[in-house]
């Protein structure tokens, strides 16, 4: 759907769910603008039994004159717009309207109209909404007040960026132009007398483990930023490296999780922990993530007959029990390697090669100067590189991206005089670290082909395994059952992980 798709209605109400938070007003504002601008007469609206209370909200409201109003019925509009949420749903009132059109960016709950726009894989409805206003050619920044209300949208709808996984998230949170003093003011509005007693109970009973050197925490119901702030605090304790911090909702647990040593990324242990169950991402030393309730039964009750624990028991403690378990079976089963100290058992492992497959590749010295920091942007992550005159991009068959060195390029690739055609779901983007712009790779990429003569070793994990490249001795790629650990046979120093669904696409036996 496209934001134009909706002018053709004169009468709009656009509605956010009951008891708004800062991305469903965001995400109006950004709605409600759009369609001003376009001569509609325009209402943005929520329901619910009480009207807005939280103190960073009510500000939010005030400074940047968000026009929405609390209402208890509506008369039937033309076409109404729900955002941040579907209409329906049990957390939105339900208003009578001729027509329906949904914006948002949770797991689809029923039957969509024809007018839908749902991008679950999306942190936030704010960037869902910043894609439909540039697809209209609305420039982000071309208004400081939206750009200040999508910027904290995404920031308190990501746990202070903490679940921020896709690349589109990250293009809002680094593009917002935001006004700074007001986003302090947001923030430091956030902490009750109430919310401190929160984590002050949290941080006194807690379940620690000195074998993996992790905290557990239970907290009460509060703001997702106060279990982040628990998660902060717990961490500066010196015998702790990595802490989980929870809380159990109506409709699900909310976790932070956080890390400060490089053998566990804390956006890859928050997905760990809720991986059938829920959803978890973030950053390397902070991250967050939900799990679901009806999801999260049916892994408790294996989890009891697993355990020997009755499900009849006292749920509070089942519950921190669980992910208890779920902590330790992340720690036990897995195999940390390090590349330069590394040697192969190539016995046990078997000889592949690249299929001839075309694929992109980039000359970067060609594309950016000497020596300029870039943030290469993908679906897996953001990947720091300096430009080096022999450094090349090259761009997989899943938009995957990864570095090169000129001279591993020529005896692995010949070039093709056809062009480069990428058709994956995001453009690989970079990032110039100085000015902050983002440039897609794909205008400067090639096509090549791989010309069979490089042999690599490959053995399909039956385990988690974590790598630490050559080209990066601080982070590492992981690997998990079903993928494969591969050193090229021309440098065994030379060792990475190639996921499942990449390595039967690419790669047949020699």
């Amino acid at each position: 759907m496209r934001l134009r798709d909706l002018l053709p209605y004169q009468s709009i109400v656009i509605q956010c769910h009951d008891n708004p938070d800062a991305d469903a007003l965001a995400s109006g504002l950004g709605v409600y603008t759009y369609l001003k601008a376009q001569g509609k007469k325009v209402r943005l609206v929520y329901g619910g039994p009480r009207p807005i209370q939280k103190s960073n909200l009510a500000l939010m409201v005030d400074t940047l004159e968000i026009p929405v109003e609390h209402v208890e019925a509506l008369d039937s509009p033309e076409l109404l717009v729900t955002v941040d949420c579907q209409y329906g749903e049990g957390n939105v009132t339900r208003f009578e309207a001729r027509n329906v059109a949904v914006i948002d960016h949770h797991q689809i709950s029923g039957k969509l109209p024809e007018l839908n726009e749902v991008r679950s894989h999306l942190g936030s409805c704010s960037t869902v909404v910043r894609e439909l206003l540039e697809a209209e050619g609305v420039d982000l920044n071309s208004d400081r007040r939206l750009a200040t209300a999508l910027y904290y949208g995404l920031l308190t709808d990501t746990g202070n960026f903490t679940e921020v996984s896709h690349p589109m998230d990250r293009d809002l949170r680094d593009d917002a132009r935001f006004d700074r003093r007001l986003i302090t003011r947001f923030r430091n509005a956030n902490l009750s007398l109430k919310e401190l007693e929160i984590a002050g109970k949290a941080l006194i009973d807690y379940h620690f483990s000195d074998t993996y050197r992790y905290a557990v925490a239970m907290a009460e119901p509060c703001d997702p930023n106060i279990l982040g702030m628990i998660s902060d605090l717990m961490l500066e304790v010196d015998v702790v490296d990595t802490c989980l911090v929870y809380n159990v909702q109506p409709s699900g647990i909310k976790i932070s999780v956080r890390s400060c040593v490089k053998e566990v990324k804390a956006s890859e242990l928050a997905d760990f922990i809720t991986q059938g169950i829920g959803s978890g991402g973030g950053h390397r030393e902070k991250a967050g993530g939900f799990i679901q309730t009806e999801l999260f039964e049916r892994e408790y009750e294996k989890f009891c007959v697993r355990t020997g624990r009755s499900p009849e028991e006292d749920r509070q403690e089942g519950t921190e029990a669980f992910l208890v378990w779920r902590m330790e079976d992340y720690f036990d089963d897995i195999e940390i390697i390090h590349a330069g100290d590394y040697t192969a058992d190539l016995e046990a492992m078997d000889a592949y090669r690249k299929k001839q497959i075309p694929i992109g590749y980039v000359e970067a010295g060609k594309v950016f100067e000497q020596d300029t920091k870039i943030c290469v942007r993908t679906m897996e992550g953001d990947l720091d590189v300096q430009i080096r005159e022999d450094l090349y991009l090259m761009i997989g068959v899943q938009g995957e991206v990864y570095p090169n060195r000129r001279e591993k390029f020529e005896r692995s690739y010949k070039r093709l005089e056809e062009p480069y055609v990428f058709d994956g779901e995001y453009s690989p983007m970079v990032k110039e670290m100085a000015e902050g712009k983002n440039i897609s790779l794909i205008p400067h990429a090639k096509a090549c082909m791989p010309t069979g003569e490089v042999r690599i070793y490959v053995k399909r994990l039956d385990h988690r395994v974590k790598v630490f490249t050559a080209w990066d001795e601080d982070k590492y790629m992981l690997g998990r059952e079903g993928d494969y650990l591969a050193v090229r046979r021309d440098d065994l120093r030379d060792v990475y992980i190639i996921e499942q669904g990449i390595f039967d696409r690419t790669y047949e036996r020699c």
